[in-house]
């Protein structure tokens, strides 16, 4: 096995085709119960735990976790959650270093998406057709690091609770989201964290506003990957929108599940989208 991909479960990626694949699963804690995040996840009972109220948080996969997500590739190309919001891409790059020193002739290359959910989504994509097209190790390399630059990420948000509890909003915003039964839409910022854009009223205004916002990035009708916690009906009418505006928009919807379900919260919509060229502001 020469090439392999592998990302933590923050991707809502569990399998791909033509291209070997592995993924490290986060947890979702609620209470003393451990909900991992993979394939397992019975999604309705840790919703159920979570309606009752109490703590609740999560946990990046450890080093072991990586390690056995790695396997015996040659090369393997890792994507992690941003390491802005989480310690999975540093024990990513602990995992890296272990397996390198136990097998000196493999390469692990650890990218930092410096984002979540449906732009890791893109970037496992460019990867696999990379390495479908027979590119080297090299060319796999600079194309993806360019490809980073030209992705982004945009959410809509009804709850900002648990990411506010969890300490990666301020407290402030997310009461002032639930006073006022606002939309929040915001980005990955450059430096990986979450970065509030607007607040709007209503959920048709914010599905406007990030219409708006790929139209301002520059996007012109790549790849939109949409992902959406139990609001298919919104994502929907946001892929309507796209459509109409960009008629060759390579639009797919998918739900988030338990990592991105738990930060996106019940409505909640995540968007990655890609552009021509440099992206990030």
């Amino acid at each position: 096995m020469r090439y392999k991909i592998v990302s933590d479960s923050a991707s809502n990626i569990h399998t791909i085709e033509q291209v070997p694949f592995s993924y490290a699963p986060l947890h979702i804690i609620v209470g003393d119960r451990d909900f991992p995040d993979d394939d397992r996840l019975d999604l309705a009972r840790m919703e159920e735990e979570l309606s009752r109220g109490g703590k609740s948080g999560t946990a990046c996969p450890g080093t072991g976790d990586w390690l056995d997500a790695f396997g015996d590739a040659e090369s393997i190309f890792c994507v992690t959650i941003t390491s802005g919001l989480s310690g999975s891409c540093a024990a990513a790059r602990a995992a890296k270093a272990e397996y390198e020193e136990q097998y000196p002739l493999r390469h692990v290359h650890v990218i930092d998406s410096l984002s979540a959910g449906p732009e890791m989504a893109l970037l496992i994509e460019k990867l696999q057709e990379l390495i479908c097209t027979g590119a080297s190790e090299n060319e796999i390399l600079d194309s993806i690091r360019e490809y980073t630059c030209r992705t982004r990420l945009l959410f809509c948000l009804k709850s900002l609770r648990n990411l506010a509890n969890n300490g990666r909003v301020s407290p402030s915003a997310a009461k002032i989201c639930e006073i006022l039964g606002i939309r929040v839409v915001g980005q990955a910022s450059t430096q990986g964290t979450l970065e509030i854009l607007n607040k709007c009223h209503g959920e048709a205004g914010a599905l406007s506003r990030m219409v708006k916002i790929m139209n301002g990035a520059g996007f012109s009708g790549g790849k939109v990957r949409l992902m959406h916690n139990s609001n298919e009906n919104a994502a929907e009418k946001l892929a309507g929108l796209i459509r109409g505006t960009w008629e060759n928009a390579d639009v797919r919807i998918s739900p988030t599940l338990g990592l991105c379900g738990y930060y996106a919260e019940n409505g909640g919509i995540m968007l990655g989208f890609d552009t021509p060229g440099s992206s990030r502001l």
